[in-house]
């Protein structure tokens, strides 16, 4: 049964990849079942047709031949071929007594013609061939015009034409349901691209963020370690072990943020959460340590739900992002404040500096870095709103709304 299964299988391949091989076919076994209908006696005896009683003539083999023949072509020129088929059936009509069946093939070339084309144009073939057909049996036949033979033509012609419109039609339904498979399909796929797109993008803003900010640590503990090596060893050591601190730290959360990288089969990625406002003392002491004097205004309400996993974590970075820009340009001299207050449902976050330098500013002036472009794609991310620039009267002012549900449109910088 598999072997009987797969010949099939494989011949019906070969039929779809050689459509003219399968008319050809076709077109012999129509011309077969028309040459034995033509030797058949519709009214032969009284127990049903009798066959061999009558022979078709000469005229009546070369109409059943040519009307066949057609066939062949019947996919590349079904109008032509049915327009043949039914002139070749009228003359068989005309000139045949009793006619032979050839009306057949003018029954196959009507189903081509209604599966290939439209709706109103098999209504209006349709009608024609039948009309014209069943009218012309009628009209020339030997019999009386209700005869079988006659409602036979009109029958088979109307049964062409239906089935046709039908297989049309099922194929139409198969080629939507396929069109909406492969849409959905490019939809899934898209969706996915624009997640990893997504996911690159925030890890790449976390990266970025971590490394900003010790290495910038890092830098100011090692040159005041080698300002005050000869003179203050103590200092020194105390910088050197800031800078340990610092670079130990940065490998945490570089190891925690590339952890969501592995894959399924790697080790299990860091449990730690991702760091927030609970820890944002524990940051800000670091920058203290380097040497920046830091304020923080933030109002103590334990009754107060927690904010957001997303807010927590871009408020947080935010803020180190900031502070970071404002040990590395504002200035040896300058001091921060930091506030975070909610106001209805959205927390601010707002970083100032009274430095003489261009805190945060991104151009040649200050290393073309990324700071501030990442800060305001994770700000749009959540619908917020980020405003960023120098104060009247020195220093830089950074100023970040984040909503605790994200609006459908982003707002853009004021």
């Amino acid at each position: 049964m598999t072997a009987l299964g797969t010949g099939y299988a494989r011949s019906r391949c070969w039929l779809r990849a050689h459509p003219l091989a399968l008319d050809a076919a076709l077109a012999l076994a129509v011309l077969v079942m028309i040459v034995a209908g033509a030797f058949a006696d519709p009214h032969g005896g009284p127990n049903g047709p009798t066959f061999g009683t009558r022979a078709p003539g000469g005229r009546s083999v070369v109409l059943m031949v040519l009307g066949s023949a057609a066939l062949v072509l019947r996919r590349r020129r079904p109008m032509a071929v049915l327009a043949f088929t039914g002139v070749v059936t009228l003359v068989e009509l005309v000139a045949g007594d009793p006619p032979t069946p050839v009306a057949m093939s003018a029954v196959i070339a009507l189903y081509t013609v209604a599966s290939r084309t439209d709706r109103p144009t098999t209504w209006r073939v349709g009608l024609l061939t039948m009309t014209g057909l069943t009218a012309a049996a009628m009209c020339f036949g030997s019999g009386p015009w209700y005869s079988q033979e006659n409602l036979g033509i009109f029958a088979w012609t109307g049964i062409g034409a239906t089935a046709g419109d039908a297989v049309r039609s099922r194929r139409a339904f198969v080629d939507a349901i396929r069109e909406r498979a492969e849409r959905a399909e490019r939809t899934r796929e898209e969706e996915a691209r624009r997640r990893v797109a997504e996911e690159r993008l925030r890890i790449a803003r976390d990266l970025h963020d971590v490394v900003a900010h010790h290495i910038a640590l890092v830098n100011v503990q090692a040159g005041v370690a080698a300002h005050v090596m000869d003179k203050r060893p103590d200092q020194a050591k105390e910088a050197l072990a800031h800078v340990r601190d610092a670079s130990r730290s940065a490998l945490n959360e570089l190891r925690a943020t590339v952890g969501l990288l592995r894959q399924s089969g790697d080790p299990e990625a860091p449990t730690e959460p991702a760091p927030g406002l609970a820890v944002l003392d524990q940051l800000l002491d670091t920058f203290r340590h380097a040497g920046l004097p830091v304020e923080v205004a933030r109002p103590d309400n334990e009754t107060a739900a927690p904010l957001p996993a997303a807010v927590d974590l871009a408020a947080y970075r935010i803020i180190q992002e900031s502070l970071t820009n404002v040990q590395k340009h504002a200035g040896p001299h300058a001091r921060a404040e930091v506030s975070v207050v909610r106001v209805g449902p959205s927390a601010e976050v707002t970083v100032i500096d009274n430095g003489a330098g261009t805190a945060g500013a991104e151009g040649p002036g200050a290393g073309g870095g990324h700071g501030l472009t990442g800060m305001r794609e994770r700000v749009t991310a959540l619908g917020g709103t980020l405003t960023a620039g120098p104060r009247y009267g020195g220093g830089f002012r950074v100023h970040a709304i984040l909503p605790f549900t994200a609006r459908t449109g982003t707002g853009e910088d004021r």
